[in-house]
């Protein structure tokens, strides 16, 4: 498989500096060895382009969301690329900085694609908009603006219109939404599994329901969006949201081989190490290993 690695280090949407660092640090680690190491073709696009701005102008350009106009700019070239990557038939493969750069992945995914689904592991629903935020916080708005949910400097970055129909959005690993997110959830019939459904029914179980809606639902492309801090944070010191009582990493890794092996992944972002937070370089090495393992099983 030819890979483009496309690095995104912003911090804007969590407004927590540290996850900007993750493309570099991952960097440091070898993540392109290790990529072409499982027998990919590996070209490292660099990092998108995040122009700087002081902290008392994160309010500038909008009352509610933080830092809106760079994290629009940054969403936009991020679409370009992976929409690019896609056309030239390379598996886009985003390293972050925060989950607002989920904005951006959809939108270059779903122009190449005409029916596309979501899948999100998360430990949050990331489907507030501006007017449910408590925070302003835009890394927990980019599902519902994928889904035309929100306001239309988001849902309308690179093209306008819904990205994702939100019957093929499937939310794995939540147990923290805010109200407006569990009014949504309720309002759209949102397919959306917590880490109780997790320990509960079996993410073998979960999966194949999965499979089963997306196959029904004739989808034609899975881009896997995966935060970090769906894991348990006992494993994931080095992450800007912790939520307690998170997926453990044999689920976690369960999960990924099996979207992998389906061969409808066709393009990943991996989201939300904060460098600055990590205790020892403990997160930097399991997020490593698992890039080894999803490679070692996208077909």
């Amino acid at each position: 498989m030819n890979v483009n690695l496309i690095g995104v280090p912003l911090f804007y949407g969590s407004d927590k500096k540290g996850v900007d660092l993750g493309p570099d640090k991952l960097r440091e680690n070898k993540i392109v060895d290790v990529i072409k190491n499982n027998h990919h073709t590996i070209h490292d696009l660099g990092n998108i382009y995040v122009p700087s701005v002081n902290t008392d102008e994160k309010y500038s350009s909008d009352t509610n969301m933080k830092y809106l106009s760079p994290i629009v700019d940054v969403n936009t070239d991020l679409a370009k690329q992976v929409y690019n990557s896609l056309k030239s038939n390379c598996f886009p493969f985003v390293v972050g900085g925060d989950h607002s750069l989920g904005i951006g992945s959809i939108a270059g995914v779903s122009k190449y694609y005409k029916n596309i689904a979501v899948i999100w592991v998360d430990a949050h629903g990331d489907i507030n908009t501006d007017k449910t935020s408590d925070t302003g916080n835009v890394h927990g708005m980019p599902l519902a603006a994928s889904m035309g949910f929100g306001s239309s400097s988001l849902t309308d970055i690179y093209y306008k219109g819904i990205k994702v129909n939100p019957k093929n959005v499937f939310i794995i690993g939540a147990r923290s939404l805010d109200n407006g997110e569990k009014d949504l959830t309720i309002q759209k019939h949102l397919n959306v599994y917590s880490t109780q459904d997790v320990k509960n029914k079996g993410i073998d179980t979960i999966l194949d329901e999965i499979h089963k809606k997306i196959s029904e639902n004739k989808v034609d492309a899975i881009h896997l969006s995966f935060d970090i801090d769906c894991l348990d944070p006992t494993l994931v010191p080095g992450t800007g949201t912790p939520v307690s009582n998170g997926m453990n990493l044999e689920d976690a890794k369960y999960l990924i081989k099996y979207l992998m092996e389906t061969e409808l992944v066709k393009s990943m972002d991996l989201v939300e190490l904060n460098t600055l937070l990590d205790k020892g370089n403990t997160t930097t090495e399991l997020v490593m290993g698992l890039v080894d393992w999803t490679f070692k099983y996208l077909q």
